[in-house]
């Protein structure tokens, strides 16, 4: 899980507080910053001026074209300060997914059905246009979510 979890396709918009997206790990190297100099007001849908959807398109669009807009079906936004995963080891983020405080309120099943409906999630497993992704699928992720869950949540 936590490959799927600290994969750069999730982690460059779980940023925490500092609000400021990566491109980090993709097919820009590492420690790569969104362009334009990004950074994600309080809202989380972007600069207050300049929101994601700017750039980002909210549609059903097929992502065929490299280095172009993503498209989903959702509009775009970053995830909750208290979602940030970017830096985090598979411990921290172990501990992290137990704790409804650092994690928006939600518990474990509710992180599940996230990830087995959000469309960034659906996106982020299959970005298309040649953009890299984590191993394995939304399904498969929310029943390991699941599974240990039943097993009692250990952590390493």
């Amino acid at each position: 899980m936590a490959e799927a979890f600290l994969h750069p396709r999730c982690t460059n918009c779980h940023v925490g507080d500092s609000g400021v997206p990566g491109w980090a790990g993709l097919i820009y190297g590492a420690g790569a910053v969104h362009g334009m100099n990004v950074q994600a007001g309080e809202s989380r849908i972007g600069a207050e001026g300049l929101p994601c959807r700017t750039c980002h398109v909210t549609s059903d669009a097929p992502n065929t074209v490299p280095r172009a807009a993503p498209h989903i079906e959702e509009p775009w936004q970053l995830a909750p300060v208290t979602l940030a995963w970017q830096g985090q080891s598979a411990s921290a983020l172990c501990a992290q997914l137990r704790d409804p405080a650092q994690t928006d309120g939600q518990d474990i099943a509710e992180i599940a059905d996230h990830i087995r409906t959000s469309a960034f999630v659906a996106w982020g497993f299959a970005p298309g246009a040649g953009r890299s992704a984590p191993g394995g699928s939304p399904a498969r992720l929310a029943q390991d979510l699941m599974d240990w869950e039943a097993a009692g949540a250990p952590c390493p």
